[in-house]
């Protein structure tokens, strides 16, 4: 099934819809489930949106939603797993056409707030509601049947709702927008590569599997960058981590690592190993890394000053 993109005028009974499906996902996440929040364009009146009602679900323990995804099955949705986002679960329900998105979020997550944030400022604010509702239209008819270059035409406006709504959380997306490859590109360069000097040799690792590129924000601004590489044997390799210069030196990176930590746990890795530098070693012991042979995957040789050190992820 491909989705059409098509933006249609505010529908009064979109709040009816959520309200209807939010009992059903209540149920199927069960005690888990701390709040069902009505989010995206369908929840301001007013606003022109395409006619897929976006759910966000709160709960206490975000692994728990795996295991009901045949209970969210039985209610017509397909799960998709992160689906992009990390610590998300996504759903989507249809027949056929998509009616319901649901973007599932442990109690704390950033990423709660900031749609939250997104939705009043559009209630509150006709001029901006109004504007975003032009720019989807125009949207929807220059991209008709991509999905992708639709959302990815809204990211800028999105960006700036954002900042004007005072959101400063700190989360971690893999890098998807021209915007973050362009961050990406940025923070590869000015902290590893001029240094040498050469031009990045390792752009080919942004469309490899085995490669995950994690941008960190601070509320709308790009902060930070990590290049990990996944391998054999449930290990992983932290081959770059950096926070831009203004904001080292308030704990940011080592709030970054940990959350890189994580998702890593969330998906079965056992053991980050890294090739640290001399000037990074601290860092890293400080943050309960010890000294572990690296043992690359890929049999390349590091810098002779570099020590190795990892650390076990199931601690």
């Amino acid at each position: 099934m491909t989705d059409i993109v098509e933006v249609v005028a505010y529908d009064t009974e979109w709040p009816n819809m959520f309200e209807t499906e939010a009992k059903r996902i209540k149920s199927a996440l069960g005690d888990n489930c701390i709040a069902v929040h009505h989010i995206g364009s369908t929840a301001v009146p007013g606003l022109s949106a395409k006619p897929i009602i976006d759910i966000l679900p709160v709960v206490k323990d975000i692994l728990q939603v795996d295991q009901v995804n045949s209970a969210m099955t039985n209610f017509g949705y397909d799960a998709k797993g992160e689906y992009g986002i990390p610590f998300r679960r996504y759903f989507q329900k249809s027949s056929d056409r998509r009616t319901h998105n649901v973007h599932v979020f442990e109690k704390g997550n950033p990423e709660i707030d900031r749609h939250l944030k997104f939705c009043d400022w559009m209630r509150t604010h006709g001029h901006d509601r109004d504007a975003y509702g032009v720019l989807k239209a125009e949207l929807a008819l220059k991209y008709p049947n991509d999905i992708m270059n639709y959302c990815l035409g809204k990211d800028v406006f999105i960006a700036d709702i954002d900042s004007k709504t005072g959101f400063d959380g700190l989360r971690i997306v893999q890098a998807l927008t021209d915007r973050e490859w362009e961050a990406v590109r940025h923070l590869r360069q000015k902290y590893f590569f001029d240094r040498v000097p050469v031009d990045d040799p390792y752009i080919w690792t942004f469309k490899d599997t085995k490669h995950v590129h994690f941008v960190l924000y601070k509320g709308t601004k790009i902060i930070g960058y990590a290049h990990i590489q996944l391998w054999p044997e449930n290990r992983a390799a932290m081959r770059i981590i950096v926070i831009d210069e203004p904001y080292r030196n308030k704990g940011i990176g080592s709030d970054f690592l940990k959350l890189c930590e994580r998702w890593l746990s969330h998906h079965k890795r056992e053991k980050l190993l890294v090739q640290s530098s001399p000037t990074a070693y601290k860092f890293y012991c400080n943050n309960g890394y010890v000294k572990m042979p690296f043992n690359d995957s890929d049999g390349y040789e590091g810098d002779p000053q570099d020590i190795e050190v990892g650390k076990d992820l199931n601690n």
